[in-house]
């Protein structure tokens, strides 16, 4: 196990009708607020008129920024950003799911930064203050609303990366089971792959003594895996939306891989992906992870041994190492699948004739992956065996 310092200032604000928790918590950093959210989904569920009469009886400004895309665009984050500087917005409100959170990091640090919002993504600059801004999550998948981290996409170049601050940790997060009631049963699914991926990304790695972050992140695992054939057919059961909202954020605030750095090359893989062909960040989630696994079996045989015994089930007896780890891998497939999740690019209509596009954006910054390093000729097999 790795030193470490481990800081995570997000206040988190969990359970029924919270939402009132707006009226104490937005006064804390002024009275003018940017509301940013999607594509109107907050509007037909009643929320937005919730948390707009909050802040209107609290005597908050609002200025308001809709229309953020599921994999955000820098240039909606620019036009937030002109928002801020122009009106001296003193608070941000993200009311929406994961991308909106993303888009909403970069609108905070890009609205102190006197250069292009990109530069900061692209980690040509690096933001030394953001705005304050607070989160009221409709979705559980990402684990934005408790970390620092945000993923924006430049469609102009087709490019989508993954980038971070100290500074662009939420202040607060309002998580209110309920306010994912209406997430449809497809979005619900990519949210679940998405925060076991997160928890694969995690376990993956060469660091010794971590037994107890092991059993974290196999614990969250079973918890998400006994839960979700529920909730995908009992969609506005609030036990269950509880739990998988509270796994999506403990996914990723940092709790389970204190002392240990994981691989994170199937999310830079997936990002390549998305960024040519704009499919769901989930879905892509879902069809490279297993190919990853698959790909890099031989790496740790161990590693997938464990994994598979610990949580898919799997039995060693009379079993290599190896034998053990890919039946693990079919279980995850099997698993997905029976959620809902797809399981080749071709389900989205995605053939060989973009590869080396996809994979020279994933090789963008060169080789990548902590548990095994991927060059192109990896990542071309990688998309080949998903296709």
């Amino acid at each position: 196990m790795q030193n470490f310092t481990f800081n995570n200032p997000t206040k988190l604000i969990f359970g029924k009708d919270q939402l009132d928790q707006l009226k104490t918590e937005v006064p804390r950093f002024g009275k003018k607020v940017l509301l940013v959210y999607g594509g109107g989904s907050i509007k037909r569920t009643g929320l937005y008129d919730k948390v707009m009469n909050l802040l209107k009886e609290i005597g908050a400004e609002v200025f308001e920024l809709s229309g953020v895309e599921p994999n955000p665009r820098v240039t909606t984050a620019r036009k937030g950003i002109e928002i801020c500087k122009q009106e001296g917005i003193e608070l941000l409100l993200a009311v929406g799911g994961g991308s909106v959170i993303d888009c909403t990091k970069l609108i905070a640090a890009g609205a102190k930064y006197e250069g292009d919002a990109w530069e900061l993504v692209t980690k040509k600059a690096f933001a030394k203050e953001a705005l304050p801004f607070g989160t009221v999550l409709t979705l559980a998948a990402t684990g934005s609303e408790m970390n620092s981290g945000s993923v924006i996409t430049n469609w102009e170049t087709n490019e989508k990366y993954g980038w971070g601050s100290p500074f662009t940790f939420p202040q607060f997060s309002i998580l209110d089971p309920v306010h994912t009631f209406s997430v449809p049963k497809n979005q619900t699914i990519y949210g679940i792959v998405d925060m076991m991926s997160h928890v694969f990304e995690h376990y993956f790695h060469h660091e010794e003594n971590t037994d107890f972050q092991d059993r974290m992140c196999e614990g969250l695992l079973l918890t998400v895996m006994e839960t979700a054939p529920k909730l995908v057919e009992d969609l506005e059961n609030y036990e269950h939306r509880a739990t998988i909202l509270y796994c999506g954020t403990m996914a990723l605030n940092g709790m389970l891989n204190m002392g240990y750095n994981g691989d994170w090359a199937t999310h830079n893989l997936e990002h390549a992906v998305s960024a040519v062909y704009d499919i769901p960040h989930g879905g892509g989630l879902a069809i490279l992870f297993p190919h990853w696994m698959e790909h890099n079996l031989s790496v740790k045989p161990e590693r997938f041994k464990k994994l598979a015994v610990r949580v898919f089930g799997v039995n060693p007896d009379g079993k290599t190492a190896e034998e053990a780890g890919m039946e693990g891998i079919r279980k995850l497939r099997e698993f997905w699948n029976s959620i809902g999740a797809p399981s080749r690019l071709a389900d989205y209509d995605i053939d060989d004739s973009k590869l080396d596009v996809m994979a020279d954006r994933a090789m963008a910054n060169g080789e990548f992956g902590r548990f095994a390093k991927l060059n192109h000729e990896d990542v071309l097999a990688i998309y080949r065996a998903s296709l």
